[in-house]
């Protein structure tokens, strides 16, 4: 037998580690299974290359809980180790590193965040054990080999017996790590991080029907006939699924097969994925996954559900932001890459060239099957516009080259149900929507219902109106008035529809300006100042006598700081509320108001109108709301 001491001059080390990395101490399963692992596909590819010429077979890795010898064993078939290998891979590489790594990490200081990261490899065992042991035969022709250590700088080595090749690490608990020997916990553990590893990970066994047993139909003891009960069996629990999709060919799948995988991915989603996007490319970097269009709602919440990162198929993280585009982390699936450097800070991670390249490449990837799936069935597309917009509207607002790849599939819905693309839409409209200045205007609604009066004035000119309802519709529109020329969006309820659109013809007023000088007088001693702006306006004489709009600009603003940014740097958020009131000039209604001699009943009339007007916009509420149905009872008495 071999003793020595572990060469580091950090003697303390195993309470380092212990002490900088026990916030996410769970780990240490992750790097165990990862390092057999790792041992496992390392034979498999000597014998493939026909380096060895031992039988590769089917290797498993196993995961066994002593609870009353307080241990946990981590066994692979893998390559094992010679005496020599576990001298320089555990006694000098290891700790070395691990020497390595405490020193960095003590001059960097706590904040740099070391948690979840790989590379803390073998040495994170002594996190949750007071003593380590390596049982190990290599699959060369040399005796197997009892490496022990105490949490000291000492380790003992010495030869052992041991019939198969492979290692066993055999950690004894520490005793504020017992629940680490609780199987909930251990099957949490690798559920969580090892649920795809590529080498079947057995914990446990399982009873199944046995596939080789024939229920015969017997009687019972009172002598009716039954079906003879099944035969059980007992079999490994293998608790991963080594060859998840992401890892297979698109070709050697099908739509179901993805939608299998998106249930085994999220197991409490019952909604099917809308559609799915693979990615697989091994150059300039490599990278794999899987991503599902999921259905979206408004709500620009976090998802319960996110995109999942792997390295080689081991769960790193589901905070992907910095390697994901900000708009796609709305969505679900996948990503696996060996070549995102996970052991940084994240703003190193949006300043490293490769990551920046493989966000690059995501968000190409996702317009490119956006634009085949609507080239393919425009009209499956237009149906699941609702669910997607949310996304392909973000992306287009925070990714320039996927702002100018949308126009490809990005779609303009009216409130006729009709879709239009950015280009069709101008086709469609620049004849009649053109104003006097050469601009064409863009009207839109955000609600049918409450702006259902301002939409049908417009169409009865003849002019499409968009329906345009998601949040992030006023920076949306903001970036395409900046983007494309000689374009403006007008909301249809932002003032009369001949202000909207204004072409060379100027509707003539009635009335003299005398009496709009009189009319204007007896409106601003009815109507609030400091609620409404009224402004006289010529209009058609079947138009609505009182309008309420309310200024593009402002309205925009505000609107645009309700969901972040915009707004508050004009310092929108915290005006109040100011109206429009436009008042028809040419309405028998208005003249009716200017030539009523008791004022009583001029008061009234503007008390109504101006309510009306205000109903149609959803301002009147509550005592004025109910005042108004009074009153309006009252005068059809």
């Amino acid at each position: 037998m071999t003793k020595g001491n572990i060469n580091v001059s950090v003697e303390n080390i195993f309470p380092l580690i212990k002490k900088f990395l026990y916030s996410d101490h769970e780990i240490f399963l992750r790097e165990l299974i990862s390092n057999a692992t790792d041992a496992t596909l390392k034979l498999k590819h000597l014998t493939s290359i026909g380096e060895i010429s031992v039988e590769y077979g089917s290797p498993k890795i196993e995961i066994k809980i002593d609870k009353e010898g307080n241990k946990l064993h981590i066994t692979d078939q893998g390559v094992g180790m010679t005496a020599e290998e576990v001298e320089k891979y555990i006694n000098q590489i290891a700790f070395s590193g691990a020497e390595e790594f405490l020193e960095k990490y003590k001059e960097a200081g706590k904040d740099t965040g070391i948690i979840g990261h790989f590379g803390l490899g073998f040495y994170s065992a002594f996190m949750v054990a007071s003593k380590v042991e390596i049982i190990t035969k290599s699959y060369k022709d040399e005796p197997a080999v009892h490496w022990m250590c105490d949490g000291s700088p000492e380790f003992s080595l010495e030869e052992t017996e041991k019939a198969e090749r492979g290692t066993e690490i055999i950690l004894h608990m520490a005793e504020d790590s017992t629940e680490f020997l609780e199987e909930s916990r251990i099957r949490e553990l690798l559920t969580k991080y090892n649920k795809f590893m590529p080498i079947p990970i057995k914990f446990g066994t399982k009873e199944i029907n046995d596939p080789e047993f024939t229920p015969k139909e017997i009687k019972d003891k009172e002598g009716k006939e039954t079906t003879e009960p099944h035969k059980k069996i007992s079999v490994d629990n293998i608790i991963n699924n080594p060859d998840p999709a992401w890892t297979k060919q698109p070709a050697d799948l099908e739509t179901k097969d993805y939608q299998e995988f998106y249930r085994e991915l999220y197991p409490m989603q019952f909604e099917e994925p809308l559609f799915h996007i693979h990615l697989n490319v091994d150059y300039p970097f490599n990278l794999t996954g899987i991503l599902y269009f999921p259905k979206m709602t408004n709500d620009l919440n976090i998802q319960r559900d996110k995109i999942q990162l792997y390295q080689n198929q081991v769960f790193v993280t589901d905070n992907v932001e910095g390697i994901v585009p900000e708009f796609l982390t709305m969505l679900k699936g996948v990503i696996d890459s060996p070549d995102i450097p996970l052991n940084v800070s994240r703003s190193y991670l949006q300043a490293d060239g490769a990551v920046k390249k493989i966000s690059s490449y995501i968000t190409r990837k996702v317009a490119d099957k956006l634009k085949s799936l609507f080239n393919e069935n425009r009209e499956d597309f237009e149906a699941k516009w609702n669910d997607i917009k949310i996304v392909i509207e973000y992306g287009m607002l925070s990714e320039d080259k996927f702002f100018d790849k949308a126009d490809a599939f990005a779609l303009y819905p009216t409130v006729d149900g009709k879709y239009y693309t950015y280009q069709e839409l101008f086709d469609k409209t620049k004849e009649k929507q053109t104003d006097k200045d050469g601009k064409l205007v863009v009207l839109y609604a955000s609600n049918e219902d409450t702006q259902h009066s301002y939409i049908e004035a417009a169409k009865a000119k003849g002019y499409e109106v968009l329906l345009l309802d998601s949040p992030i519709v006023p920076h949306l529109i903001q970036k395409l008035e900046s983007s494309k020329e000689n374009i403006s969006f007008a909301r249809v309820d932002g003032d009369h529809i001949d202000n909207l659109i204004k072409t060379e013809e100027t509707a003539i007023s009635k009335l003299s300006d005398d009496e709009k000088k009189q009319l204007e007088d007896i409106l601003k001693d009815a109507i609030p100042a400091e609620k409404f702006s009224v402004q006289l306006e010529a209009m058609d004489s079947d138009a609505s006598p009182f309008i309420i709009t309310q200024p593009e600009f402002m309205r925009r603003m505000k609107e645009m700081q309700q969901t972040g940014g915009g707004g508050g740097m004009f310092g929108m958020g915290n005006m109040p509320e100011m109206y429009n009131l436009v008042v028809n000039t040419n309405s028998e209604l208005v003249g009716e108001i200017l030539n009523t001699k008791t004022k009583k009943k001029q008061e009234r009339l503007i008390t109504q109108s101006l309510d009306l007007a205000r109903l149609s916009q959803g301002l009147l509420k509550g005592k004025e709301l109910t005042d108004f149905v009074k009153r309006s009872y009252e005068m059809i008495k």
